[in-house]
């Protein structure tokens, strides 16, 4: 579970600043259904600059074991809609990294309440919870340069 999926909001160029993060974490792995809802309801709040998702990978070829190079059919493995386009889920998503844009902490905690109250409606039986920090690197380290 270690590989995310990104998608991108705008093309602004970062300018070194740790931007708060969003982290939706729910207590079980979600279908593509479900995580298209909650894709959607979280790009409903003002402010994001990017959604990251995390979880386990849907590889398209059996990478390992006796089955190794045959297409991997699962269910899961399809285009979902995502605002106005369409992103392919190569993953079972479990976390969603959510980085805002926001000046100060009044607007943060406006924007947190948003977002939980936009997937609280989703997950509420599923189980989740909302954190707010910094859980993705905001500038290059050495292995960027390699």
């Amino acid at each position: 579970m270690v590989n995310a999926m990104s998608a991108t909001i705008s093309e602004s160029k970062y300018a070194g600043v740790p931007l708060p993060e969003v982290n939706v974490t729910v207590q079980r792995l979600l279908s593509a259904e479900t995580t298209e809802k909650v894709l959607n309801a979280i790009l409903t709040v003002k402010d994001i600059r990017q959604i990251n998702m995390k979880g386990e990978s849907l590889p398209a070829k059996i990478d390992s074991g006796p089955h190794r190079g045959i297409a991997n059919n699962h269910s899961e493995r399809k285009m979902i809609k995502y605002g106005d386009g369409e992103i392919e889920l190569k993953h079972l998503v479990g976390d969603f990294y959510v980085e805002l844009a926001v000046e100060n902490e009044k607007q943060l905690e406006e924007r947190v309440r948003q977002i939980d109250d936009a997937v609280k409606p989703i997950l509420k039986d599923i189980g989740y919870g909302v954190n707010v920090g910094r859980y993705s690197k905001y500038r290059p380290t050495v292995h960027d340069y390699e």
